[in-house]
């Protein structure tokens, strides 16, 4: 158990090592080509970056769930603003709002705002559900088999444990979609300059909050 848990934990560790450097490259190249390429070149710019969020996604997938709501390599500054493993979908709209909202058009806005609506409506959602796991955890059945100790039986055990762990992944997967499609979404509403703008401000938070986290700590990012 304990070797099945510990690889892929190393080979994520290496591989966000590695998604990070090529974040900085996109960051980098968002902020300095947005007035020099055509519309269709920051379209593939763009969807470029798009894929690299969505390999970050499937590598996460494959992680222990319990290992994703406290991962090591991420600070406990930036693990603060984690939202069932991750980000707040909403966070999409803030950045939004900070980057181009003073380039919007009035049906851009009417459609981010009715965008806003229904990701905060899933957010709760999931919240929910959620909510409901964690009070399952103490709940009768699972109470019951830990109280008995040694007397329950140890598939019973493993039975209860594996229900909440796959329910857990569900959440943590169904979290991740809305983080994608959030953003999907919100580049469909947004131009070409303007998504280049966002995307651009998405990547310079994520890693001013991963530096400010390891210098609170007094750490270098692991």
């Amino acid at each position: 158990m304990t070797t099945r848990s510990q690889k892929p934990a190393a080979h994520f560790h290496q591989f966000f090592n590695g998604w990070l450097l090529r974040q900085k490259n996109f960051r980098d190249q968002l902020r300095s080509n947005s007035d020099s390429l055509n519309d269709g070149e920051l379209r593939d710019l763009v969807a470029c970056v798009l894929a690299h969020y969505q390999q970050y996604y499937e590598e996460k997938s494959r992680l222990d769930v319990s290992l994703v709501f406290s991962p090591p390599w991420f600070s406990s500054f930036e693990q603060s603003f984690f939202w069932i493993a991750g980000f707040k979908p909403g966070l999409a709209f803030r950045i939004v709002n900070g980057s181009v909202g003073d380039t919007m058009s009035r049906e851009q806005v009417d459609r981010m705002d009715q965008l806003r609506a229904e990701t905060r409506e899933e957010e709760r959602r999931l919240e929910g559900e959620l909510a409901r796991i964690q009070e399952n955890v103490a709940g009768p059945a699972v109470v019951e088999v830990t109280r008995r100790g040694a007397a329950a039986e140890e598939g019973e055990m493993e039975a209860a444990v594996e229900v909440l762990r796959g329910e857990m992944e569900v959440v943590v997967a169904n979290a991740d979609m809305l983080r994608t499609t959030t953003a999907e979404r919100v580049v469909e509403i947004l131009t070409p300059v303007q998504n280049v703008r966002f995307l651009a401000a998405v990547a310079e938070l994520q890693l001013k909050i991963r530096n400010w986290g390891w210098e609170i700590e007094g750490e270098s990012p692991r």
